[in-house]
């Protein structure tokens, strides 16, 4: 056997992978990335079986307006920019009274962070949604939200967690993570808040009962370590609360984003390093039962062979995707369970609709 095969098959005999081992595994090219892929399917199998699973979920952009402006996106403005918007009550609401027409169970409210925005103005959104769909589950703001409104009011994260919990906020977007090393979040998310202050808000989150997901952004400018170091963080966390509902890797869509533009990223991931991410973080986060496949961003046929490299999960019905779509992505707007299912019932699988936190409908 070669040392991949021997540590495929330790991997799937229970051993868990170490960061270096991780990085090793990010790295496999030519015929090898298949056996990586076929470790992470088997995987996939012993832990949530043959369903492939999805939400009936529709996006809700609120504004584009950001204090962050990261080179890796396309959607961010300046408030007197071309293209800036700001949703008001009325816009909003009549937004949530489409989602309850086509019969969703979650609202995912996006947004840049908006310089202006404090914690009233976060519940407020909270609370108008909920006037229109009480039952909605309402998946919202990053931990860098949560930092900006403490900071406005000079609040800690708790108390910002408390005050949104309390107004309806049902589970936590684990965005903003990009990539969890300081050195690469110095070039591609300067002014976001740093890895230590991310960690601390999930974890108050996951504390105060508050689930969350778990993201990674691939492909730009961090290297294969970068990647098991931030795949490490999440599995620390996990170890500690158990509160991500699933891993969302986000394959990076570079073509209209200043980061590329100006030659300090990479043209997004390949294939490989998509099949990869999805492959490998199914064997190293041993804790986290779901693994969602980002079809927004990767495409459809690329989202098939997530599925049999680890992936579970087709993520959300989405309705809209603003934010990937400004980033250069085609088609992200919406997916149609019909086609889900002749994706899944192709893989010799069945397809099954979840609640956000994976309940059954």
């Amino acid at each position: 056997m070669t040392n991949l095969s021997i540590l495929l098959s330790d991997v799937i005999g229970g051993h868990r992978l170490t960061e270096p081992e991780a990085t090793l595994l990010l790295n496999t090219r030519g015929r090898h990335v298949l056996s990586v892929a076929f470790a992470a399917d088997e995987m996939r199998e012993r832990r949530t079986g043959n369903v492939v699973t999805y939400v009936k979920n529709q996006n809700l952009h609120v504004t584009n307006i950001c204090k962050n402006l990261c080179g890796f996106c396309g959607f961010g403005r300046r408030a007197d920019d071309e293209g800036a918007f700001c949703n008001d009550k009325s816009a909003i609401q009549e937004k949530a009274r489409l989602a309850l027409k086509r019969g969703v169970t979650e609202i995912c409210l996006l947004s840049g962070v908006h310089p202006d925005f404090s914690i009233d103005t976060y519940c407020d959104i909270l609370s108008w949604v909920l006037e229109i769909g009480p039952h909605i589950h309402l998946h919202a703001f990053s931990p860098d939200e949560v930092s900006h409104a403490a900071s406005v009011h000079n609040l800690s994260s708790t108390e910002v967690l408390t005050r949104l919990k309390a107004a309806g906020l049902g589970s936590l977007q684990g965005t903003a993570a990009e990539i969890l090393v300081d050195s690469v979040r110095k070039v591609i998310c300067p002014r976001k808040l740093n890895t230590a202050e991310w960690v601390r808000i999930i974890k108050e989150a996951h504390s105060l009962g508050i689930p969350s997901t778990a993201t990674i952004m691939y492909g730009s400018y961090e290297t294969a370590r970068d990647q098991a170091e931030h795949l490490g963080i999440l599995r620390t966390i996990q170890d500690e609360t158990n509160g991500f509902t699933e891993l969302v890797p986000l394959s990076y869509l570079h073509s209209n984003t200043p980061l590329y533009k100006t030659g300090i990223s990479r043209a997004g991931a390949t294939g490989r390093e998509d099949i990869l991410m999805i492959a490998v973080s199914r064997l190293f986060l041993d804790n986290f039962d779901n693994i969602q496949v980002p079809w927004g961003k990767v495409g459809l046929k690329m989202a098939q062979i997530m599925l049999l490299s680890g992936g579970n999960d087709l993520a959300g019905t989405m309705f809209s995707d603003d934010v990937s779509a400004n980033a250069g992505a085609v088609d992200a707007d919406y997916l149609d369970p019909v086609i889900m299912q002749r994706m899944a019932v192709d893989l010799g699988r069945s397809l099954k609709e979840r609640t956000t936190l994976y309940g059954v409908v």
